[in-house]
């Protein structure tokens, strides 16, 4: 049996001018998570919001009393330079630092925004580090990156150096409201098969049209933003969103 499920929305879809307010309805709801997007217009073509915000709302959420527990704030880092930020999502409230793969392996062993670094971090260096600032750790991948990267990550007897969750992006991040892309379902299959306790989340284009899909391929972390915070009943469609998973646990 895999993990139970986790439903995360995705704040990007709230409403910006009453955001702690929308946070703490949203878990009132029913939802498990919140999914926080953080962009920063290099790693993606889009720039959204930093840790002040993160830090604004935490007070509006209880934190949660066990890891993975109800309000978690699940931070998607789509950033350039992930390490640099580790600290400071730390201190605003961040419970689950998931940072992209793709941006790992290019970015700078940096431990603050300010510094300069001509050392190279790592996928696995990162997950060290999440870990010793006490938070969880995911790491992402965009619809162009094979599965088996992470393969190495996940298989890794270092277990500091292992992911809590893996993120499989199912539209190409930097922008809401896109179209499921089924074509990355096969990522999550396969996660599953190898890794039936891995904590597997999926994002882009999830809604009661689609959650069944992702649902049989083994995700049980659900992001979705659109189909939640524009729904006339928000906690139906959170409920609906669960069950699915459940039942196919």
């Amino acid at each position: 049996m895999s993990p139970p499920a986790i439903i995360a929305p995705s704040i990007l879809s709230a409403d910006f001018a009453t955001l702690g307010k929308a946070c703490s309805d949203t878990i009132d709801q029913g939802a498990s998570w919140l999914h926080i997007d953080i962009m920063d217009g290099h790693f993606v073509p889009n720039m959204t919001f930093g840790a002040p915000v993160v830090t604004k709302i935490r007070p509006h959420v209880k934190r949660p009393s066990t890891a993975y527990g109800t309000g978690t704030f699940d931070c998607h880092m789509m950033i350039a330079e992930p390490k640099k930020w580790v600290k400071d999502f730390q201190k605003a409230g961040c419970d689950l630092y998931c940072f992209h793969y793709e941006a790992a392996v290019h970015s700078t062993a940096a431990e603050n925004p300010a510094d300069h670094s001509a050392s190279r971090t790592s996928p696995k260096e990162m997950i060290r580090y999440v870990h010793e600032q006490k938070m969880l750790a995911g790491i992402a991948i965009k619809p162009e990156t094979p599965v088996d990267v992470l393969w190495e990550i996940l298989d890794n007897t270092e277990k500091e150096e292992v992911p809590e969750m893996v993120l499989v992006m199912t539209v190409n991040p930097g922008f809401g409201g896109q179209k499921f892309m089924t074509s990355e379902l096969p990522k999550v299959k396969a996660l599953r098969e190898r890794y039936p306790n891995l904590n597997i989340e999926v994002d882009g284009g999830l809604s009661e049209a689609t959650i069944d899909q992702a649902a049989e391929a083994g995700a049980n972390v659900i992001v979705a933003g659109s189909a939640v915070f524009g729904a006339n009943d928000p906690a139906d469609v959170i409920s609906k969103l669960k069950s699915a998973v459940e039942t196919r646990r």
